[in-house]
């Protein structure tokens, strides 16, 4: 069981900037991996960026160059540095964390995700 608290959502204008957080409520190097998803009304809620506990990322094409995922073992805490914003980065951002399974003996993700409540982003002038 992960509980996952986000904070950090707000206004800001296009082109701003905003750091979201992420505190786990046990061992995040113990996960196999943590990031953030997307949701916004009528859609499925997507992956944003993800980050596994080797260090190894996976970001959504409209994040590359703009979005940064990082984490602070020592405080169970991944975060998601957002500059450049566009209007299409509005949405609820939520937190995720894989605890991963060893299937025969291999490290996979798991089905089973936790997610934290979620936290506004809006870019607006």
């Amino acid at each position: 069981q992960v509980q996952l608290v986000e904070w950090g959502g707000g206004l800001v204008q296009p082109g701003g900037s905003l750091r979201l957080s992420c505190n786990a409520s046990r061992s995040i190097g113990s996960l196999y991996s943590m990031g953030w998803y997307r949701q916004v009304p009528g859609k499925q809620r997507e992956l944003v960026i993800t980050i596994t506990s080797g260090g190894a990322t996976n970001y959504a094409d409209s994040a590359k160059g703009r979005f940064t995922i990082s984490r602070d073992n020592a405080k169970n805490t991944v975060y998601l540095q957002m500059n450049s914003l566009k209007n299409e980065d509005t949405g609820i951002y939520f937190c995720n964390a894989n605890p991963g399974e060893y299937v025969s003996g291999t490290y996979y993700p798991s089905p089973r995700m936790y997610w934290g409540q979620g936290t506004q982003v809006t870019v607006s002038s």
